[in-house]
This record gives structure tokens, C-alpha cells and sequence, in this order.
């Protein structure tokens, strides 16, 4: 998760929101009021969508009161109803929502709806992407904080190996730890 996103109000022109994308990397800004509440969101479709004009030499005159030119607000070309997730979603529920519809990213948001964060796709490819020997040495100092220093860590290809366990419980918890760092959200 991204803390602290980049964000943009209705009122935003969008050559600004542009410029934020550009220069932050990002391909979606979570649209906020005044407040901090996310209202909706504004991706790089969005933006584009008729910034390039067409060839006019292709087309009809516009017709009297047509509007000619780009939108100016975000306001004018926001998705009004942001899909969003809190921070104690389960990241496959987010994973989920990011594959089975066209959103990249989603504004994490608390209780109250104010932007805590966004994750991204390629915020979940970079999770799932950390080498064996990361995943290994992040759940061994999790161990090791837990008290449990005697348990051996290994991660072939992605999959985690605890020995040393003596109880079912202790294997509730090794399981918990190396999904808690498995799935960091």
C-alpha cells in the first residue's frame, strides 16, 4: 500500500492532474473533497479521453453550441463512485476486485471514508516478486520477535517451510506469521 497518495479535487484543472501523474508515476488519483473523503476517482483514461484533438480535416463542422476542446475539471471527467478497500481488506479481496474489473489501482480509505493509501497492481507485483531469501528473512525476524528463534525458516520457490514446530498451535501461528508477511497490506 502507498500511504499518503497523491490526490485531487473535483475543482483540479485537469492539466494539473496530469502533471501529478506524470511526475508521481501513477495511472489513477483518488478524487477528494476538501475534507479528505474520497468522492471519486480519475485514471489515466479518464484524463486522456479527449485531450487529442481529431483532425478536423476527418469530421463535420461542430454543430452550433457544440462544445469544442477538452474538458478543464476533474469534475468533468471523474468516475463518481470510486471502488475502494479498507486497510484490513484481505489483499486477495483486492486482488479480486482489481482483476475483475478495469481498475488498476484502489483508494484504501478508513471508517470514515477519509484516503489512507492506494494499492496498485504493481504494488501486488512487487509484493509477490520478492525473492525467496527476502520472504525468508522477513518471516525469520517475525519469528524471531515472536520468541520462536528455534524454528527454521525456508522458502523454496515461494513456498514457506517452518520446522521445528512441536504443536498444532505453534503451527497456527507460523502459519499466520508467513501469511502476514506474505500479504503485506
Amino acid at each position: 500500500v502507498t500511504p499518503n497518495p497523491v490526490t485531487v479535487r473535483t475543482d483540479t484543472p485537469v492539466k494539473d492532474a496530469l502533471q501529478r501523474m506524470s511526475e508521481h508515476g501513477v495511472t489513477s488519483l483518488p478524487v477528494v473533497t476538501h475534507r479528505g473523503r474520497v468522492c471519486g476517482v480519475v485514471s489515466e483514461a479518464d484524463l486522456i479521453r479527449d485531450r487529442v484533438a481529431p483532425d478536423q480535416r476527418l469530421h463535420e463542422i461542430p454543430l452550433a453550441g457544440e462544445r469544442i476542446g477538452p474538458s478543464r475539471l476533474i469534475e468533468e471527467v471523474m468516475t463518481p463512485h470510486a471502488i475502494t478497500v479498507e486497510p484490513h481488506t484481505d489483499l486477495a479481496v483486492a486482488v479480486e476486485l482489481m482483476t475483475s474489473t478495469s481498475v488498476k489501482s484502489l483508494p484504501v480509505v478508513d471508517s470514515n471514508a477519509q484516503i489512507v493509501g492506494m494499492i496498485s497492481r504493481s504494488d501486488v507485483v512487487r509484493l509477490l516478486a520478492r525473492s525467496d531469501e527476502t520472504l525468508g528473512t522477513e518471516l525469520d525476524a517475525l519469528l524471531r520477535a515472536l520468541g520462536h528463534a528455534d524454528w527454521l525458516v525456508e522458502v523454496p520457490e515461494g513456498v514457506v517451510e517452518v520446522s521445528g514446530l512441536a504443536y498444532s498451535s505453534e503451527r497456527a501461528l507460523a502459519v499466520l506469521a508467513a501469511r502476514s508477511v506474505l500479504r503485506v497490506f
